[in-house]
């Protein structure tokens, strides 16, 4: 029988970060509760995935750490019955034993925020959370329906046949609209918000993630790759050893 998901309250505040903690291993889901409540954090568990969504449909966590192999259903299939049941986007963070560059890119493909492979630091998962969750209140603030209205902030981006609403985030390309991820977005709007302008891995992954190290190059790598999967291949280009540049379509 599966486990069922277990609630660890920290102080019980009002207004405390809860994080659903996704995780079949007792041991590895252990140690996560124990190094977040160190930090403060709500944290509940759930052992399958059945469970898993449940609590995340449930609890209203503001982040989720998922891990992709699960009994009942994988993390991935987590992910999507998440993103279809709830249109207000929990911002989620994969844990995976392989390092397979396509189930990284199906992990992102279904909603994923980022990702990391086992083994892993505690003290970049909770870093990593934490950018997670400090960008997911900076989209919140931009997207509120009382915001004041900023022309830069959410004028359209409109290049050749790109088009990109930031008001509303939403992408067409062609007269096609592209479903991106959050951080999908996030990161088409930060290439072409300096359009043919070289930026580095290190800046985007401190505009975009929010992250202050440079640990984690490949996750933008991956992102990339999925942005040219769903907008074609010609739109971002490497360039090697140093980052990418959006090259506005014809």
């Amino acid at each position: 029988m599966s486990a069922p998901t277990v609630s660890t309250p920290t102080s019980g505040a009002e207004g405390a970060t809860r994080v659903l903690v996704v995780e079949d291993s007792p041991e590895i889901a252990t140690q996560i509760s124990r190094r977040f409540t160190a930090e403060g954090w709500e944290v509940s568990v759930a052992a399958d995935g059945p469970s898993a969504v449940t609590a995340a449909l449930t609890g209203a966590p503001h982040a989720i750490v998922l891990d992709v192999m699960l009994p009942g259903f994988d993390g991935l299939e987590v992910c999507r019955r998440i993103q279809a049941e709830d249109p207000h986007v929990i911002p989620i963070l994969m844990l995976t034993a392989r390092d397979d560059e396509t189930d990284l890119l199906v992990g992102l493909g279904v909603g994923a925020d980022d990702y990391m492979t086992k083994p892993f630091s505690m003290r970049e998962l909770v870093a990593r959370v934490k950018a997670l969750l400090r960008r997911h209140e900076r989209v919140a603030r931009l997207t509120a329906p009382e915001r004041t209205a900023s022309a830069t902030s959410t004028a359209p981006i409109v290049l050749g046949d790109l088009s990109i609403d930031r008001a509303q985030r939403r992408v067409m390309r062609d007269g096609t609209e592209a479903h991106l991820t959050p951080t999908e977005f996030d990161l088409l709007v930060c290439l072409a918000s300096s359009p043919r302008e070289v930026l580095t891995r290190e800046r985007l992954l401190e505009e975009v993630w929010d992250w202050v190290d440079a640990s984690g190059t490949r996750t933008v790598d991956s992102h990339v790759k999925a942005l040219r999967r769903k907008l074609g291949a010609d739109l971002i280009r490497t360039v090697h050893g140093v980052g990418y540049s959006l090259e506005p379509p014809a």
